[in-house]
């Protein structure tokens, strides 16, 4: 009785999410497109006062560019949002988990070059192969990456890392960088938590969906001061 019921609650739990992440989604999609028209004005109207000439000007401009800041912002936090609530949608295919990572890293270099970060891969030969989303994948590792490069302000390393551990195939995310504090490591897979002045506290949690809607773990070590090390483990196809 008990196995038979548990199928049809996963079941109905799934249906509910599935519904809430769309209307999240289509919230998230409506007060963006205003929001952009918002901006959007903004620019112009700043264009409108310059060449007024008014010797208020400055001060105007000033204010002005403060709710462009704070729009800009609202913006950046929907579009974290969509991608979360997005996080569950999964198209998968076979593929080499190091020929994604490789695929990452020709799209990331240019990004990584700019903030002094060397990025160092070690991808082991004849992986068993996974079933991911490439498209979700990039996401993931876009966002492994821009965290490991918040805490590397002057540069550092990025090692990529993947090889087969068992049943499983694994890739290991290392910076350099400053670290995370003991006390809020057990936080950063939190919805909305954010050590970041500004973040959106939804980078990690996106992750983390993403990684579990293919089967996945995911695991965090950090120590201050040494850097952090992000484990992702995928089931072999």
């Amino acid at each position: 009785m008990t196995n038979s019921a548990q199928p049809d609650s996963d079941q109905h739990w799934r249906k509910q999410y599935a519904e809430i992440a769309t209307l999240a989604g289509g919230l998230a999609h409506e007060i963006r497109n205003p929001l952009s028209t918002i901006r959007l004005n903004l620019d112009l109207l700043g264009e409108d006062l310059t060449a007024l000439g008014d010797p208020r000007q400055q001060r105007m401009l000033k204010k002005l560019g403060t709710i462009q800041k704070e729009c800009l912002r609202l913006e950046n936090v929907l579009n974290a949002f969509l991608q979360f609530a997005r996080a569950g949608e999964i198209e998968l295919h076979e593929a080499d988990l190091a020929d994604v990572v490789r695929d990452f890293i020709e799209f990331y270099q240019p990004e990584a070059e700019q903030a002094a970060i060397i990025v160092s891969p070690h991808l082991a030969s004849s992986l068993p192969r996974v079933k991911l989303d490439p498209n979700l994948m990039r996401q993931v590792l876009v966002n492994l990456a821009r965290n490991a490069q918040q805490a590397m302000t002057e540069g550092g390393t990025l090692n990529l890392l993947t090889y087969a551990d068992g049943e499983r195939v694994c890739l290991d995310v290392i910076d350099t960088g400053s670290g995370i504090k003991p006390q809020a490591l057990d936080k950063i897979f939190d919805v909305f938590y954010s050590t970041r002045p500004g973040g959106s506290g939804l980078g990690l949690p996106t992750v983390r969906k993403i990684v579990e809607a293919h089967g996945g773990t995911i695991d965090c070590q950090s120590e201050p001061g040494r850097g952090t090390r992000f484990t992702l483990s995928f089931p072999a196809a």
